[in-house]
């Protein structure tokens, strides 16, 4: 067995800023299939603080991006599907054959969330009226909750349409804004893919082999978190015979990590250049800050999204944006966009401990805050409250 490749502490950071298309400055002409394709999926929200997730992650990697532009991949190109990851996400069609798997293992969550619906005759109702009419968002049906209305409690037609898209039956054609419509699978899915089939074990390994290939560098939790479609046993069982370069990552607080590299990693390290001094204003559901543990590990940056917390229990906001200026978390803000007014409110700022916040800083973050403004047609930046740093 060969000894660990050591890697430094920056330049882990670095590899994983550059593997989240992170690392260049984020201009020139867009490939935005390409962008999806890079990072492996992009994370669905609803919550519009500034602007959904979705598009403020595609915009993070590429500041040509605008809002109208994701949606006509899903429907029109059929170059992108939707469905659950670690939550909500598109992902590159080309994955739908080993995605399969997922289809398969979502049985269960759904049976959690909605109850067992296998077998029940609504169902076949549901599809049935999608099949002859086309497709239908959950606005074409109306059942109402049944008992008690809890949080969380859904009408029967939304756990019934959501229990098939869940498990394959049913499949996201288009939205309209952020409401979804579901069809019959063969009218979404291209037949090349949908019916092309792969033993269990080569879904496996397309998936694990993509993970690897996005991280760059890491642990078997961290590889196996990254699609969240195996379980500890069987990520560890795949890592035992895939021939990956074994690694020891110094972390931000000096202690090391042995972890799993990339097959290429050492010609990745060669290619390996600083990333852009440009500062980044991230959404919290950003990819590259998704895995809050490896985040602290690689970052020492402590970063906990706080919206479901009550407000008296908060210590820096409702939806708060890490700040990424090079390799390194220097703050995080709180905006909000009113986009009726044209105006982007600041409502906190918070640089981190240990970095002096200069003018030269304070001018990126300006800049920063015009570019995102101008990505929302908010035509006017105004800071809440006067910064004290």
């Amino acid at each position: 067995m060969r000894a660990p490749l050591k890697i430094d502490n920056r330049t882990a950071r670095r590899l994983w800023l550059a593997s989240q298309g992170l690392s260049d400055t984020p201009t020139g002409p867009l490939d935005l299939y390409g962008t999806i394709q890079k990072l492996g999926m992009v994370q669905l929200d609803t919550i519009q603080v500034v602007s959904r997730a979705h598009h403020h992650i595609l915009w993070s990697r590429n500041q040509n991006y605008r809002e109208k532009m994701l949606n006509p991949l899903l429907a029109k190109d059929r170059a992108i599907f939707e469905h659950f990851t670690h939550d909500a996400s598109v992902l590159p069609m080309e994955f739908l054959p080993a995605w399969q798997r997922q289809f398969r293992r979502m049985v269960v969550t759904a049976r959690r969330w909605h109850g067992d619906l296998e077998g029940n005759p609504y169902l076949d109702e549901l599809k049935d009226r999608i099949r002859a009419e086309g497709a239908l968002s959950t606005h074409a049906f109306d059942t109402k909750i049944e008992g008690e209305k809890k949080m969380w409690a859904r009408p029967p037609h939304k756990k019934a349409l959501d229990y098939m898209w869940m498990t394959g039956q049913l499949a996201t054609c288009f939205r309209d804004g952020f409401t979804k419509y579901y069809n019959l699978p063969e009218r979404v899915f291209p037949d090349h893919l949908r019916n092309r089939s792969l033993s269990e074990k080569d879904e496996l390994d397309f998936l694990m082999k993509a993970a690897v290939d996005r991280i760059a560098i890491g642990t078997q939790g961290e590889i196996q978190k990254f699609w969240e479609t195996t379980s500890a046993k069987e990520t560890k069982d795949w890592l035992e015979t895939a021939n990956l370069i074994p690694v020891e990552v110094t972390n931000a607080d000096g202690s090391t990590t042995p972890c799993f590299g990339a097959i290429d990693i050492e010609q990745r390290l060669t290619q390996l250049s600083a990333p852009t001094s440009r500062l980044r204003i991230l959404n919290p559901f950003d990819p590259a800050v998704r895995d809050r543990n490896r985040l602290e590990r690689l970052f020492g940056f402590n970063y906990r999204n706080e919206m479901f917390v009550p407000a008296t229990k908060r210590i820096w906001g409702y939806y708060v944006f890490p700040i990424l200026e090079g390799d390194r978390f220097v703050g995080r803000i709180e905006a909000k966009a009113d986009r009726k007014a044209a105006r982007l409110n600041v409502i906190g700022f918070w640089p981190e401990p240990g970095v002096k916040w200069t003018k030269a800083r304070q001018a990126k973050l300006d800049a920063e805050l015009d570019r995102l403004g101008r990505f929302v047609d908010c035509t006017e930046v105004h800071w809440v409250k006067p910064i004290q740093v």
